[in-house]
């Protein structure tokens, strides 16, 4: 064989290696730690990986809450059930301080529910409320006389 068709084999094997070397192991341009782990891959494919930094820190989208907040109304409501019920001994003025958060959380102790203070719908419904939703609701209409023509 000629020596030039020799010395192009080897130059274009090394090249090769030099490759496939590069290929395996990618160059980090970040640090490491022992805690921190990148995905390997076994002889059989199969793989196992932490996730990326990416990943790791990115956050679920929040969710949107379509629950109201009550009006000062609704928590004189509250606030009166209370009262009679004898967990609250404040004025019943539609504000919700932390006297009637824990005169929540001593009826919801009371009624077998997770005493958290906050007002669910087991709460209300244990209160004798029960949610009020807001719904699209028309006005009574009355029934028009009719006019002969």
């Amino acid at each position: 064989m000629p020596k030039a068709l020799i010395l192009y084999m080897v130059v274009f094997a090394m090249a090769g290696a030099s490759f496939a070397a590069t290929k395996k192991a990618p160059k980090r341009t970040h640090r490491t730690t022992a805690a921190t782990s990148h995905s390997t891959k076994s002889r059989t494919g199969a793989s196992h990986s932490t996730p990326s930094r990416k990943a790791r820190t990115a956050r679920p989208p929040a969710r949107r809450s379509y629950q109201q907040s009550p009006t000062p109304e609704r928590y004189k409501e509250i606030q009166q059930v209370l009262v009679d019920k004898g967990y609250f001994s404040g004025s019943v003025d539609g504000r919700w301080g932390t006297d009637s958060v824990d005169a929540l959380r001593r009826f919801q102790a009371d009624q077998s529910l997770e005493p958290d203070g906050k007002l669910g719908a087991l709460s209300l419904i244990a209160l004798g409320l029960g949610p009020k939703r807001l719904s699209a609701q028309t006005a009574p209409t009355t029934p028009q006389a009719t006019v002969p023509r």
